[in-house]
């Protein structure tokens, strides 16, 4: 007697957009107990289930929370929930004076403190009309660069983890040391430089500190083959991140994405080069070494190339900052400042191509010692903007490469 088999086709719903046929052409239908006890019916009826990733679950970014609804493995919709470390940073600037509010502002995004905290200092000066000592002014591009550096390297290392690859991030981290090293030298911090002040810097740069600083960019270059390898070279890393979470041109413009993200997708827009601040306009003119790094995939595998560039960019300008402050003549790296600096009434509006994107600054003074208002406009907020409109259909597997690759901070979102 031959075997008798049955196949049963399981209903995917609303998660099965996209698949072949006939599996696409089931639609969900309640579920009759009875009908299945007595063994008829076709489908067996699906049930949407919505699970938190955040704030405490194992693969979140923080204390990110996403609210997902699933349809089986599939994901139908995505709802970011954020606040979790909302600190009013916004509402804190209005009651400390324009020394003070650099400490807050370095903060958010800890990753890139000391870019954060140009941005505040370029826009209270501003407001002054203060000319910056050029010393000061080439030594805040370095420190920015390394800061860029820094930033970059740390989701270059751990980026991988998010699709099984642990080794890259001990890679990743020796380099960051290398240059933690103579971050910490001329700041005294890791994190948290302060070394921005209204008007300049802290302090003029140690006594052979460009030689290390120089050491320390080589070193950096010269190893960061290995890591390049060890990520790109693997296949199971491309698999993950190939034609994931594309992001088009139109969802950067609709969502005001900026930074690596945008210009993964082709969006050629670096601050830098188009609106040039301190003296980037000198570094990125014809000749060189600054050039705006673009993709055109906007997925995943685009994003992390992207981050990958980048890291070499900074450390063509960062030398090349080097090779001007040696060859600049002693003098000061700060303006002499009354005791209680008050900044004229009015507003400005600046802002700057941070690591993760645009960070912009709107100033309004009435006069007094402390800001009217100071309105922090933060990259990571857009970035995680568009994560409703990129997953659903996707695997939750897909989501974690997806979430991990808008390269963003959870203060930074938050403020």
């Amino acid at each position: 007697m031959d075997a008798v088999t049955t196949e049963r086709i399981v209903s995917l719903g609303a998660g099965a957009a996209g698949l072949p046929t006939p599996l696409s052409s089931y639609e969900r239908e309640s579920y009759d107990s009875d009908l299945y006890e007595r063994g008829g019916g076709d489908e067996l009826a699906t049930q949407d289930m919505v699970l938190n990733i955040g704030p405490q679950h194992p693969a979140t970014h923080g204390v990110l929370r996403l609210r997902l609804t699933l349809d089986g493995e599939r994901i139908v919709t995505c709802e970011p929930v954020i606040g979790y470390m909302h600190r009013g940073a916004e509402k804190l600037f209005e009651v400390r004076d324009y020394r003070q509010i650099i400490m807050l502002a370095n903060r958010h995004d800890w990753l890139s403190a000391f870019s954060s905290e140009l941005g505040v200092v370029l826009a209270v000066e501003r407001m002054l009309g203060m000319e910056v000592p050029v010393r000061a002014v080439w030594a805040r591009m370095l420190l920015a660069e390394l800061n860029r550096v820094l930033n970059h390297l740390m989701f270059l290392g751990s980026y991988p983890l998010e699709v099984g690859a642990i080794t890259p991030v001990f890679y990743a981290f020796r380099e960051r040391e290398t240059l933690q090293q103579v971050m910490e030298e001329i700041a005294g911090g890791r994190m948290h430089y302060m070394f921005n002040r209204v008007g300049g810097l802290k302090e003029d740069l140690p006594a052979g500190w460009l030689d290390r600083a120089a050491a320390a960019v080589a070193a950096v270059r010269g190893r960061l083959p290995e890591l390049e390898n060890l990520v790109f070279g693997n296949e199971i890393f491309a698999a993950r991140t190939r034609g994931v979470g594309v992001v088009s041109p139109e969802l950067v413009h609709a969502y005001g994405i900026s930074g690596p993200i945008a210009r993964a997708s082709g969006v050629d827009v670096d601050l830098r080069r188009d609106e040039p601040y301190l003296a980037y306009d000198e570094l990125f003119a014809a000749g060189g070494p600054g050039r705006v790094v673009t993709g055109s995939e906007g997925d995943c595998f685009a994003r992390f190339s992207v981050l990958r560039d980048q890291v070499h960019v900074s450390l063509d300008l960062a030398e090349a900052c080097i090779d001007r402050l040696r060859s600049l003549a002693a003098g000061p790296v700060n303006v002499r400042l009354p005791k209680i600096l008050k900044a004229p009434e009015g507003s400005t509006y600046a802002w700057t191509e941070n690591p993760l994107g645009l960070n912009g600054y709107y100033l309004v003074s009435r006069g007094e010692k402390t800001p009217w208002r100071m309105k922090l406009r933060s990259a990571s907020f857009n970035n995680i903007a568009v994560l409703p409109e990129l997953v659903p259909g996707c695997v939750v597997a897909d989501l974690v490469a997806i979430l991990g690759s808008m390269f963003f901070v959870v203060g930074d979102i938050d403020k």
